[in-house]
C-alpha cells in the first residue's frame, strides 16, 4: 500500500500518527501465536515461507498472467492473474457459490489500487469525500524494488482468496478484476461492500514502508462518526474479523507480526481510510508485507507464499464467518 495518496500518510510521520492501539499480543489467535514462537524459536529470522531473499528473481518468475490461470492453478501455488485493464467487464462479479459451511454467506474481496493507475493521474488525484475529510480518489500503490507492483500482488492473492472460499460455499465479488482501466475508488470500493450486504469485506494490501521494517498488519476500523461516514455498528465485528486473520495468517505463513507499526500484535486501528470509514459492513484491511524490504520482498514475489497468505486470510474470514 503506498504512503501517498488517498489512505495513506507519508512513511516517516507514520510511526507518530498510528491510531490507538487497543489489542494486546494476547488478543491474537493463542494457537497462531505459539506456532509463531516455535518458528521464531528455531532461528528463521527471515520469516521464509517458501521465498529467498532473491527478490528479482522471485518477481520475474512470478509475473501475472491469465485470470483463469489463478482459479486453476491456485491449489499448487503457481497462479499468475491478469493484471490487463481491458479484461472481461463481467470478471469481477458474484460466481454462483457451491454447497459448503459458507453457504449463503457473502464475502467482497478488496484487491488495492490497480495496474492501470499510473496512466490515469487526474482521475485517481481527483478527491471523494472519506466522512471525516476529502482524500484523492486512489493512488498507485507500491512496488518491490524489482518493480512487481503491490496492483499485480493484491489481484493475485484475491484469485487464490475467491477460489480457497468458494470451496467453502461462499458467494465471492472482488471489487476489481481486470475489468476497468483504472481504480475503483475508495469510496466506491466500500460502496460495493455495502450493496452487496457482505458478510465480511477485507481490502488485500502490500505495504511501502523503509527497507529492514518487516511483517504484516492488519488495520481495524476505528469509531468515526461524521459526514457520511458512521463505522460504529461495525468496529466490534471488524476487530473480531482481524483478530481472526492476524492469528491464521501467522499459523499459515509463519510470518511474524510488524516490527514498524502495531506494538508486536500485528493489529492497528485507523480512522483516516476512506475504505473503512465508508463501511457499513465488517471490513479490514490487511498489509502482507513491506515489498521495500528484500527479505518480505522475497516472500511477497512467491507464488507457494502467496498461496499460503491467501489461505491464512481465508481461514480467518472462515473462522468469522462461522463464528
Amino acid at each position: 500500500m503506498s504512503y501517498v495518496g488517498p489512505d495513506f500518510d507519508p512513511p516517516q510521520p507514520r510511526r507518530s500518527r498510528r491510531g490507538p492501539l487497543t489489542v494486546a499480543v494476547a488478543a491474537l489467535v493463542p494457537g497462531a501465536l505459539a506456532g509463531w514462537l516455535v518458528w521464531q524459536a528455531v532461528g528463521d529470522d527471515s520469516g521464509d515461507g517458501g521465498g529467498s531473499d532473491k527478490a528479482g528473481a522471485a518477481s520475474s518468475s512470478s509475473a501475472p498472467g491469465s485470470p483463469t490461470a489463478s482459479a486453476s492453478a491456485s491449489a499448487t501455488g503457481d497462479s499468475k492473474p491478469s493484471t490487463s485493464p481491458h479484461s472481461t467487464p463481467t470478471s469481477s462479479a458474484s460466481r454462483p457459490a457451491a454447497s459448503g459451511p459458507l453457504k449463503g454467506k457473502v464475502v467482497v474481496i478488496d484487491p488495492g489500487h490497480n495496474p492501470g493507475n499510473f496512466q490515469h493521474a487526474a482521475e485517481i488525484n481527483r478527491k471523494v469525500n472519506i466522512g471525516t475529510n476529502w482524500k484523492e480518489c486512489d493512488t498507485t500503490g507500491t512496488s518491490t524494488n524489482s518493480g512487481y507492483t503491490e496492483a499485480q500482488f493484491t489481484l493475485d492473492v484475491a484469485h487464490r482468496m475467491r477460489t480457497l472460499l468458494e470451496q467453502q460455499g461462499a458467494t465471492v465479488k472482488l471489487t476489481r478484476d481486470g475489468d476497468r482501466s483504472w481504480g475503483p475508488c475508495v469510496d466506491e470500493r466500500a460502496e460495493i461492500g455495502d450493496k452487496a450486504h457482505a458478510d465480511a469485506v477485507v481490502s488485500v494490501h502490500a505495504d511501502g514502508s523503509a527497507a529492514g521494517n518487516r511483517g504484516f498488519h492488519v488495520i481495524l476500523p476505528g469509531s468515526v462518526h461524521a459526514g457520511a461516514a458512521d463505522t460504529r455498528p461495525i468496529v466490534a465485528p471488524s476487530r473480531d474479523l482481524g483478530e481472526r486473520i492476524a492469528g491464521l495468517f501467522v499459523r499459515e505463513t509463519g510470518s511474524a507480526p510488524s516490527n514498524y507499526v502495531g506494538d508486536g500484535t500485528g493489529l492497528v486501528v485507523r480512522k483516516d481510510l476512506g475504505g473503512l470509514n465508508l463501511s457499513t459492513v465488517p471490513k479490514v484491511f490487511i498489509e502482507c508485507g513491506n515489498m521495500r524490504d528484500s527479505k518480505d520482498a522475497a516472500l511477497l514475489t512467491s507464488g507457494a507464499w502467496r498461496q499460503k497468505a491467501a489461505r491464512g486470510i481465508s481461514e480467518g474470514i472462515v473462522s468469522f464467518l462461522r463464528g
